[in-house]
């Protein structure tokens, strides 16, 4: 399984839509607060729709108590578009953590700056400032799926519902 991370969101429709997309994938999503909206608000239940029942989600107040839970050997991937490094050039596996920052600022540079070698970036055409958070999620997600050889089936044994 991998997760998705998500670092002070702030626009309710995007996280609905990872919701989604977590549930699609077989992906843990995690958010990590301060939210900047409720989960329960309309507009991220509806960008959700009914998945939200199923999706794998746990929910940590601020960064530092996500890092408390942290387990040994677990890796994260930190996603910018203020690195170089594509996304593409990193090897996913099982367990990593796909880490977003909120959709206004992105991942404080402080985190990156001490991480670089976890730093990757969806490249863009230049003057193009950022992806929507979902639509980068989405990418990211699925290049670690496709590189782990994610079958339709073995989604399915992650705890998907039938369709």
């Amino acid at each position: 399984m991998l997760h998705v991370v998500l670092v002070e969101p702030e626009i309710p429709q995007n996280t609905g839509n990872i919701a989604r997309l977590c549930v699609a994938a077989g992906a843990r999503l995690h958010l990590v607060g301060p939210l900047g909206f409720s989960i329960d608000g309309k507009e991220a239940r509806r960008a959700g729709m009914d998945y939200w029942e199923h999706l794998d989600l746990r929910t940590w107040n601020s960064w530092e108590e996500f890092l408390s839970a942290w387990e040994e050997g677990a890796r994260m991937w930190l996603l910018s578009s203020k690195v170089e490094r594509p996304y593409w050039e990193a090897e996913f596996r099982d367990g990593d953590f796909l880490v977003f920052g909120r959709e206004s600022k992105g991942l404080p540079a402080s985190l990156l700056a001490a991480h670089p070698e976890r730093c990757l970036t969806i490249p863009m055409s230049p003057g193009t400032r950022s992806l929507n958070l979902a639509t980068s999620a989405g990418i990211v997600l699925y290049e670690g799926l496709r590189q782990q050889h994610v079958s339709a089936g073995q989604i399915a044994l992650a705890g998907l519902p039938a369709r």
